[in-house]
């Protein structure tokens, strides 16, 4: 666009323009309220955002479920492995994310490190707080105890850990399959 001012920039004087007219374009807002932000958007954002909720059991109820608190205390790389899986929705095995949890785990001997960026996933999914602490924080401090929590969570959730991602679609598959869909009967009908 040619410019008939020497400097090369146009320079905007006087008001705004009204509605219909072109605003010369200066890349700084002239009002608060435009066609791209408003207070209402601002509020309507506010209003569609969740509200987290709290797991389903307390980060130290590992004995409620004492097969896994077992296998958790001697293996955990299996209830890693088989949370993993979950939250990745199987785009990981649970032998892999075992494997990965037990190396990090014999290399560095903090595999909690891995599994906390587990928890925050699986939060972030099912909009779970964070409590009692970060979950770092818990990782570090409670590495069985998070992962019990995790595996329960799951678990009260509707997954059977011990058949993977995989294995549980294909049941909810054959349970939406298997429930009878009722007949519609429009307004009038009769049966």
């Amino acid at each position: 666009m040619a410019s008939l001012n020497p400097s090369g920039y146009e320079k905007f004087s006087g008001s705004p323009p009204k509605q219909g007219q072109e605003a010369a374009t200066t890349g700084i807002p002239l009002s608060s309220s435009n066609q791209y932000f408003n207070e209402s958007c601002e509020t309507n954002t506010r209003l569609q955002t969740k509200t987290r909720v709290p797991w389903s059991s307390g980060l130290c109820d590992c004995f409620s479920d004492w097969r896994n608190c077992c296998i958790t205390c001697w293996c955990p790389c299996v209830t890693f492995g088989q949370i993993a899986e979950i939250v990745d929705k199987g785009s990981s095995s649970c032998g892999v994310n075992g494997a990965l949890y037990t190396l990090i785990a014999c290399v560095t001997g903090c595999a909690c490190c891995y599994s906390c960026f587990y928890r925050s996933k699986m939060g972030q999914q099912y909009m779970l707080k964070k409590h009692p602490c970060g979950d770092c924080l818990v990782h570090c401090c409670c590495e069985y105890c998070a992962l019990c929590q995790e595996y329960r969570e799951l678990k009260t959730r509707g997954y059977d850990l011990s058949i993977g991602w995989h294995g549980n679609m294909e049941k909810r598959s054959r349970e939406v399959a298997m429930t009878p869909i009722p007949p519609v009967v429009e307004d009038g009908m009769s049966r």
